[in-house]
């Protein structure tokens, strides 16, 4: 066939731009051919992939067991024990705080705290009524409203159902709806409503309440430590802040196993117990029945005084062991509202004075002492002396005056005091002051004790032995005061006061507190005189030969003692004020039998008023309560009266 007669070829047009040209068709047959060797080969690959993966698990699965089971066990294993273990806290018993006489003045008693999970326990009831869609859906204000009106009947006046249901509804992870609840109560709602928290507390109790408590002190449930095992009972002022390691014990533990989430204890699982040792009960050489006494005659003198405070304390006149010691403002330690400030101080300890004419009794001591003078010896004493630039005169107007040395003590002579302090010498008169232990804490185990305030001896100047031989330019508190005067009671010896007498342990082994040791002061010649000498003070006599404390005298015993008036120093002015004063007694009880010793102070009394410028009633008061309360037998003679002022 020519060439012309070929058929040319059919030119196809193109595709419209934007589409794709038509694919070429294959034949049928051959794409049958194609589809099944494609399915066939991806399914040996699958089959392939599914065995390797199957396989490759396996063998991951058998190296995490063998690693488990043969390298981690033990790890694991003390894991999961210590998810289990709960350490459960074995509170200790704190000890009691008893008297003399074994009367309990502090004792705890178990009680026990009620809170509550406002949020968690909101979430918890939302979720269950999301995941059950019960008919009726537990309510969370409905729940709360029970919780409220149950702990209302139960505790009754303790809590305030419109407070509860505040703290209840607040939006809080954790609140304390009422502490200090009893067991058995608190037991009786956590079975009424699971979903309470119960934790242990403890309260003290103070059953004398105001009784000794400027002593005794306060404890309370201190959370304030970020271990919670730490929780406990504490002192906070007082004995028992002070002895607070002995009274608290030492708390124990245990190891329990608890059932997973829960605090319910598996049983039989309780191991390494550490057993809590009981804290140790406090015995005091206090008197409660004294106390209580001496605490109402205390308020009651300040008041009839208009004093702005009164202290008083009582001491045996042989051991020195403090039988009360009280302020007239005090405090409940039990009382709800918190304490006050200026009611749990201890002035009695804490707050020095200038002791006045009190302090004339270390001039008579030392004037024995050292042969200066004697009890009957007459002395020429003026109105006023001079005494370096400074003029002293006494507190009444005289001229010069035939005065027993007994007389100079007995009717409170400034100028006769100097006169037998400058025969003594500064010297000698320091050294006596520092065997009274003045300047210096008496040990006698209270917090806060004050040393008083005396200058040695290197600085006093011209003028300052004119002030301390009658009790000003330095200070002292009641307890020091009385100690000098135990002093002389115990025939030259002095025995540092003190207030606890001994400790008991759980057991019931008894520890004595160690008692001080005794400073020989002056003789027992030199001490039986003074003391003599000072039965004057009380007596009633004519012709200006009374004391300056005849209502101090008690009918059928002796009494020494000594009056005392010291200005009180005008800080503004910087001078001595002319209108506020200390106003001061020390006594013993008998003076030829000594048993036991007096002092009280008056902090600015009113000095017009009759109980204002003396404290000798309050003195009699007091003696007279010990005498009938100890049964002292009656001096074996009536108090001699003796010549004050001689012709």
């Amino acid at each position: 066939m020519t060439d012309q007669y070929r058929r040319a070829p059919v030119r196809r047009p193109a595709p419209p731009r934007g589409r794709q040209a038509p694919r070429r068709s294959v034949a049928p047959g051959r794409l049958r051919r194609v589809t099944k060797r494609a399915q066939g080969t991806d399914h040996r690959v699958r089959v392939v992939v599914v065995r390797f993966l199957l396989i490759a698990s396996l063998v991951a699965a058998g190296l995490k067991l063998v690693q488990v089971q043969g390298f981690e066990a033990e790890a694991l294993a003390a894991r999961a024990e210590r998810q289990r273990l709960e350490k459960i806290p074995i509170p200790a018993r704190r000890g009691s705080i008893l008297d003399r006489n074994g009367v309990e003045l502090a004792f705890s008693v178990e009680a026990r705290a009620v809170a509550y999970r406002p949020n968690a326990q909101r979430k918890q009831i939302d979720e269950f009524n999301k995941k059950n869609n019960p008919a009726t859906p537990l309510s969370f204000d409905e729940e709360t409203a029970a919780i409220a009106r149950k702990m209302r009947e139960v505790l009754g006046d303790q809590v305030s159902e419109p407070d509860l249901l505040a703290k209840l509804r607040e939006d809080k992870s954790f609140v304390y709806l009422a502490t200090n609840v009893e067991p058995a109560a608190a037991r009786t709602l956590k079975e009424t409503f699971p979903q309470l928290n119960i934790e242990y507390r403890a309260l003290r109790e103070y059953p004398g309440g105001t009784l000794a408590s400027n002593v005794v002190g306060v404890a309370t449930w201190r959370m304030d430590d970020p271990v919670q095992e730490k929780h406990n009972l504490h002192g906070r002022v007082g004995l028992e802040l002070l002895r607070d390691n002995e009274l608290a014990g030492r708390q124990g533990s245990q190891r329990v196993e608890t059932e997973g989430g829960t605090n319910v204890v598996i049983p039989g699982t309780e191991r390494d117990l550490e057993p809590a040792v009981d804290g140790s009960d406090i015995e005091l050489t206090i008197d409660a029945d004294l106390q209580f006494f001496v605490q109402q005659k205390t308020a009651e003198y300040a008041r009839r005084s208009g004093s702005k405070s009164a202290s008083v304390v009582v001491l045996d006149a042989k051991t020195g062991e403090v039988y009360a010691l009280a302020n007239d403002r005090t405090f409940d330690p039990g009382a709800p509202g918190g304490l006050n400030t200026e009611d749990i101080v201890n002035p009695a300890v804490t707050t020095p004075f200038e002791p006045g004419s009190v302090n004339k009794v270390v001039t008579a001591m030392a004037a024995l002492e050292y042969g200066v003078t004697t009890p009957d010896e007459v002395l020429s004493v003026p109105g006023s002396i001079k005494i370096a630039d400074r003029v002293v005169s006494d507190a009444w107007d005289h001229g010069r005056l035939n005065m027993t040395t007994t007389g100079v003590f007995a009717k409170s002579s400034n100028v006769g005091t100097l006169m037998l302090a400058n025969e003594v010498r500064p010297e000698r008169y320091a050294d006596m002051l520092a065997k009274l232990g003045i300047g210096k804490r008496t040990g006698v185990g209270l917090p806060g004790e004050s040393p008083g305030r005396l200058l040695p001896q290197s600085q006093w100047s011209g003028s300052t032995f004119g002030n301390l031989p009658i009790g000003q330019g330095l200070s002292m508190t009641v307890l020091q005061m009385a100690g000098m005067y135990q002093t002389l009671a115990n025939d030259g010896v002095r025995v540092p006061p003190r207030i606890v007498k001994a400790t008991v342990a759980p057991d019931g082994g008894r520890v004595e507190e160690p008692r001080p040791d005794g400073v020989r002061v002056v003789s027992p010649e030199t001490a039986r005189t003074t003391r003599d000498m000072l039965r004057a003070v009380t007596q009633k006599a004519p012709n200006q030969n009374s004391g300056t404390a005849p209502a101090a005298a008690l009918t059928g015993y002796q009494i020494s003692g000594k009056t005392g008036t010291a200005q009180q120093f005008d800080q503004t002015a910087g001078r001595y004020s002319d209108s506020k004063y200390w106003i001061t007694f020390a006594g013993i009880l008998p003076a030829d039998n000594p048993r036991f010793v007096v002092g009280m102070v008056y902090d600015t009394p009113v000095y017009s008023t009759p109980d204002g410028h003396s404290a000798a009633p309050f003195f009699h008061d007091i003696a007279s309560f010990l005498a009938q309360r100890y049964n002292l037998p009656l001096s074996a003679e009536p108090t001699p009266i003796v010549p004050l002022i001689k012709p």
